[in-house]
């Protein structure tokens, strides 16, 4: 019973009872008003900072995006490059650049996919082609989609990719196989 008596609250104003036990009750006094303002103040700035949150979250995918393309990070290509230069630059017969090919799918993805070449060897400035076979070995049809990137990533900047089937849509039919160039 000791511990009863030594935390025994008797609120002053009646609806306040932790103030109470130090003899002060801010419950109906002119400082509730701001108290209210803070409280209002502060659920404003929480929910600010809520929706901000899920704003960025949205928007970091295509922000990393420009930034990678911007600054060729990542393996990305930089696409700053005028298409005239690139149609009047003339191969640098001296040196010579190997071009390795991987292809990786999705675990969740049932293609074949490989490339038909394991390297190239290329002058830079120089076009080549690239060939790739994919097959459906399924018995219904599977839509994917290609990606590219460029190991290392420092060398994303020199590459410029003319056209290719990455980014688009195939659709492969049950048991098909398809050649790709790139």
């Amino acid at each position: 019973m000791m511990f009863k008596a030594l935390f025994k609250v008797r609120p002053i104003c009646g609806q306040c009872p932790l103030n109470s036990m130090f003899n002060k009750c801010t419950y109906n006094t002119s400082s509730n008003s701001e108290q209210k303002k803070r409280i209002r103040s502060t659920v404003y700035y929480l929910s600010s900072v809520g929706v901000l949150t899920v704003g960025l979250s949205y928007a970091a995918v295509p922000l990393y995006k420009m930034f990678c393309q911007a600054f060729s990070y990542g393996g990305t290509l930089n696409h700053n490059i005028e298409d005239s230069k690139v149609e009047t630059m003339t191969p640098n017969r001296n040196r010579e650049i190997k071009v390795h090919f991987t292809a990786d799918t999705s675990s969740s993805m049932q293609w074949s996919f490989k490339p038909l070449q394991n390297e190239i060897r290329v002058a830079p400035g120089e076009t080549a082609l690239a060939f790739y076979t994919a097959k459906n070995p399924l018995d219904k049809p599977i839509t994917g989609i290609s990606t590219y990137n460029v190991v290392p990533f420092e060398a994303g900047q020199y590459f410029n990719k003319i056209q290719c089937f990455c980014f688009e849509e195939q659709q492969l039919n049950p048991n098909e196989e398809v050649f790709i160039s790139c």
